[in-house]
């Protein structure tokens, strides 16, 4: 199992964020994570990622590979963090350096993790841009992120996490703000990156929709808490906790209607 999370608790003080969290994730397959803003999503992400600020206390288990990421000293975590595990984080905007150019933003890591020339390193982003479906990729590496569209951006935060080719990929929030057009394409590229690469990807959306359209699984936290867990399809169609279905009651009724009844 490439990610085991087993009894994950995370308080900041005496406030838990995270109260016995449990789950497991294969590589090839996509996890899906809904819940409200403040249900923990991104908390649980960023401990995965060691990430986790200096106010918070994290304990159970976060085994990746055979390893307790909870355990590691920072420099093998600095070591594991693009390499092994990356992360899209879910605004492009501020996520980017407003002051380097796309190019170099992306093959920053593979310049200081892989030891490529920068002439390397720009061929291997030519065909980053390529492979997240950047438009006219060789005028676009020069540009600063202000110069492209949302939708672009976050191609390039994708491009950035992929850059290593890790192991684990986690997409927080990778669609809020956008269209519904570029959130589909936003959509099929995870989708495609996880079937040609055979990443493990965590997908974390508080959009029911989003998860269903490539989770596999889907995790359902409130407030902290795992409240159900299961193949996407089953907690769809037959949540078994009144949060789930309040989730999807809050959807628009033709898209709950599709989830709930689609053959």
């Amino acid at each position: 199992m490439m990610l085991s999370i087993r009894n994950l608790r995370v308080t900041f003080g005496e406030r838990p964020a995270l109260n016995g969290i449990d789950l497991s994730l294969a590589r090839g397959r996509t996890l899906g994570v809904v819940g409200e803003s403040g249900s923990g999503k991104s908390v649980m992400a960023l401990a995965v990622m060691g990430l986790l600020p200096r106010t918070a206390r994290a304990t159970g288990r976060i085994g990746f590979d055979g390893r307790d990421i909870l355990t590691m000293p920072e420099r093998d975590l600095c070591a594991l963090r693009g390499n092994r595990i990356g992360m899209i984080f879910q605004e492009p905007m501020t996520a980017l350096n407003p002051a380097m150019r796309i190019g170099a933003q992306i093959a920053e890591g593979l310049i200081l993790h892989q030891g490529l020339s920068r002439r390397d390193a720009r061929a291997k982003v030519m065909h980053l841009l390529d492979m997240v479906r950047i438009p006219r990729a060789a005028e676009r590496i020069d540009s600063f992120p202000h110069e492209l569209s949302g939708g672009q951006r976050q191609r390039v935060g994708i491009a950035i996490a992929l850059a290593l080719t890790p192991d684990l990929l986690i997409a927080d929030e990778p669609t809020t703000a956008l269209d519904v057009t570029v959130q589909a394409q936003i959509l099929d590229i995870l989708d495609d990156l996880v079937a040609e690469l055979g990443i493990a990807l965590m997908l974390i959306s508080h959009d029911l929709g989003v998860i269903a359209r490539i989770a596999d699984d889907t995790l359902v936290l409130y407030r902290g808490t795992l409240i159900e867990q299961g193949p996407t399809e089953r907690v769809l169609r037959r949540p078994g906790h009144d949060y789930t279905r309040t989730l999807l009651d809050a959807l628009p009724p033709r898209v709950r209607a599709t989830l709930r009844d689609a053959p």
